[in-house]
């Protein structure tokens, strides 16, 4: 009888998974300005399970951002992209608000915001 295998992700595995959704999110633009979600902040959270199911939480600029509708899908097509993730879920939430205090200092020089 063989033990039981670990479902964990390792702490290397984890980091080399989590580099690669990073990469993959960062293939995702908003339309309306030209830096990428993850630097603008519209990334709230990203979990990964043991098996690599992967559930993102994120928010747009504005709620009546003309991608609303759209952007879920983005995001969800980028991150079925990274080799051997499980499924994929992403929610859109408003609360917190996002402000442009998010965004990285890459995307403020991007955008001229100092």
């Amino acid at each position: 009888m063989s033990e039981p295998q670990s479902s964990a992700l390792t702490e290397m595995e984890l980091s080399d998974f989590t580099t690669r959704l990073v990469d993959a999110l960062k293939t995702v633009y908003d339309p309306e300005i030209p830096v990428d979600i993850y630097e603008l902040g519209l990334i709230y959270k990203v979990d990964v399970a043991d098996n690599k199911d992967v559930v993102v939480d994120m928010t747009l600029t504005a709620p009546n951002c003309p991608v609303a509708g759209e952007m879920p899908g983005n995001v969800k097509a980028a991150l079925e992209l990274v080799g051997g993730i499980g499924e994929v879920t992403v929610n859109m939430t408003f609360d917190p608000p996002w402000t442009p205090e998010r965004m990285s200092e890459e995307a403020k020089l991007e955008l001229n915001m100092f």
